[in-house]
C-alpha cells in the first residue's frame, strides 16, 4: 500500500497526540517525559502553521499512519533559512514507506518555500538506525553528534545531527526566509 500524504487538520490532532504521547512515555524519539495534552499539541500545530511551515499526515488505507512537520531551526534571524524536521510513524505502519513518503513531501514543500537547510536531530542513535538510514537515503549528511545530552529511562542518550542543504553551491537565498518575529514565512 502506498501512503497518502496530506496537510494535517483538526480531526487529525487526537491521533497525532496519541502517537506522540506513546513516544514520550515509551520511546526515545523525544526527550519530553510528560505527554502533552491535546490542547498543547493543537498549539504546536498552530505555531508551525503561523510560520507558514508544513505539518503533514500520512494515511495507509485511509488510516492515520504518522505525521511530520518542520519548525524554525533557531530563533535568531541568521537562521531564518533553516528548519528542523520531525517525523513520527505508528509502530504498525513502520517499514511500509510511511516515513519516506512524509519526509519526501516535507523536503519538497520546504524546497518550494525557498528555504535552504533541513536539520534532523535523531535522538538515541543506538536504536534509531532506521531513521538515520532514511534521512541519509534522501541526501541528509551527518553533521555531528551531541553525546549523552538526554537522560531518559535511566540512561544517557545521544542525538545524531543530520543536515540536507538544498543549495550546496552556496548561492544567495532566493527568498527572505522565515520571519521569526511575526511567525510567517
Amino acid at each position: 500500500m502506498t501512503p497518502t500524504v496530506r496537510d494535517a487538520d483538526g480531526p487529525d490532532l487526537p491521533a497525532i497526540t496519541a502517537l506522540y504521547a506513546g513516544e514520550v512515555v515509551g520511546g526515545t524519539a523525544t526527550f519530553e517525559t510528560t505527554a502533552p495534552p491535546l490542547d498543547e499539541m493543537t498549539g504546536r500545530l498552530t505555531a508551525v502553521r503561523n510560520h507558514g511551515l508544513p505539518w503533514l499526515v500520512a494515511e495507509v488505507d485511509g488510516r492515520f499512519a504518522g505525521y511530520a512537520y518542520a519548525s524554525p531551526f533557531r530563533p535568531r534571524p541568521a537562521y531564518r533559512y533553516g528548519v528542523e524536521v520531525s517525523v513520527y510513524v505508528e509502530a504498525a505502519a513502520r517499514g511500509q514507506g510511511v516515513g519516506r513518503a512524509l519526509l519526501l513531501a516535507l523536503v519538497e514543500r520546504i524546497r518550494g518555500m525557498g528555504l535552504r537547510h533541513l536539520i534532523a536531530a535523531v535522538s538515541d542513535s543506538d536504536t534509531s538506525a532506521a531513521s538515520i538510514a532514511l534521512h541519509r537515503s534522501l541526501g541528509f549528511r551527518d553533521s555531528g553528534t551531541y553525546r549523552q545530552v538526554g537522560w531518559k529511562f535511566g540512561r544517557w542518550l545521544d542525538v545524531a545531527l543530520l543536515q540536507l542543504d538544498l543549495d550546496p553551491a552556496g548561492a544567495p537565498p532566493a527568498s527572505p526566509g522565515l520571519d521569526l518575529d511575526s511567525g510567517r514565512a
